[in-house]
């Protein structure tokens, strides 16, 4: 302990001794021929610790230095933080990752993904949702659970984030840690780190589906998502707009190129029309007719819903009680149908093709 005592940790400016990394009292034992070994178990703040190796030299040669050099000397390493899971310990309780996708921005995704999330959870799954819009986030809001604050947890020897609860649905958002009056200042490498740690370094535990309301258009935040997780599949969301059309096209282009494989699970015409409460019987296009459906033929992949445009789903998210909670309103059918047929398109993927894998890293 003394020869250690001489050994400086350059993370604290402090010795080991005082700096408490050392976990436990040497071992030292005679072997049969005379000779001794000395073994150390040191502790550091992390595995990815950038002055672990300098350390453990500098702690080898005090011990030889100050109890002889013939002492054979054994650093043992250990870790008060336990580093991220990687790969398929990543969400390993999590049976199916469903991304909610639109090329375009303005077309109402967030509402379908919390309608979504919801609606399955009254169905009596499991659900967690994930809001990967770094510099846009709503789900705390259209949960009404702006003034919630996640804690962490300490879970197998590290600190989580407690993800929020409401209406059934496990949630995280960067909403949660910003203030909602301050834009989100920051580079892409900054908004993916912050996506990562929503996602490696929170408790989500068991769910049957992980939600991910993903960010409009094709970025770093989709490429961070489909490095870091095997997406079950796809979901993506488009008016019948010409315009949002062609952005959805990009959105089933950027899933379906040979290097990301993320089978897309079908389509959703949001504000497929609009129909006036003091005339429910009645369809006014809008923004065109069926061409949602017309885009799912041509793709070859399912129309999973037409969700009609009316005051009521507005209202409902901006009061922070989405519309899924009431089943009995025919916005509310809509959306507990869309997760019925989420379940059945998930099954038959699940059933007849191979899961996802991870993008590599290039």
């Amino acid at each position: 302990m003394d020869a250690l005592a001489t050994v400086t940790y350059a993370g604290t400016k402090k010795n080991l001794v005082e700096s408490e990394m050392v976990a436990d009292q040497p071992a030292v034992a005679q072997r049969e021929d005379g000779s001794w070994k000395v073994t150390v178990v040191l502790e550091f703040p992390r595995e990815t610790d950038p002055f672990l190796k300098s350390t453990v030299k500098s702690a080898e040669a005090a011990i030889k230095y100050h109890c002889g050099k013939d002492v054979e000397v054994e650093i043992v390493t250990d870790f008060k933080s336990k580093p991220r899971p990687k790969g398929d310990e990543l969400l390993s309780g999590v049976k199916n990752i469903i991304a909610v996708s639109s090329g375009k921005g303005g077309v109402g995704k967030s509402t379908v993904s919390a309608n979504l999330a919801i609606a399955l959870a009254r169905l009596g799954y499991k659900v967690g949702l994930l809001d990967c819009d770094i510099f846009g986030p709503s789900m705390p809001k259209m949960f009404h659970v702006e003034d919630e604050r996640p804690y962490a947890v300490e879970k197998d020897g590290r600190q989580l984030i407690n993800p929020i609860e409401a209406y059934g649905v496990k949630m995280l958002s960067i909403g949660f840690f910003v203030s909602p009056d301050t834009a989100t200042l920051w580079r892409g490498g900054m908004a993916t780190s912050a996506l990562k740690q929503l996602i490696a370094d929170a408790d989500w535990g068991e769910l049957d589906y992980f939600i991910l309301d993903t960010p409009p258009g094709t970025s770093d935040i989709h490429l961070t998502l489909l490095q870091t997780l095997a997406i079950t599949g796809a979901v993506i969301v488009s008016t019948p707009q010409q315009v949002a059309l062609a952005d959805a096209r990009k959105g089933i282009d950027m899933y379906r190129n040979e290097k990301v494989n993320v089978p897309i699970l079908g389509l959703i015409e949001n504000m497929a029309w609009f129909t006036p409460a003091e005339l429910p019987e009645n369809k006014y296009y809008i923004f065109g007719k069926e061409g949602c459906k017309q885009l799912a033929e041509e793709m070859n992949v399912p129309l999973l819903a037409q969700i009609p445009l009316v005051q009521g789903i507005c209202d409902s998210g901006d009061k922070g009680e989405p519309a899924a909670l009431n089943s009995e309103t025919a916005t509310g059918l809509a959306f507990i149908n869309l997760a019925q047929a989420v379940v059945t398109v998930v099954n038959r993927r699940n059933k007849e093709q191979p899961a996802t894998k991870i993008v590599g890293v290039k």
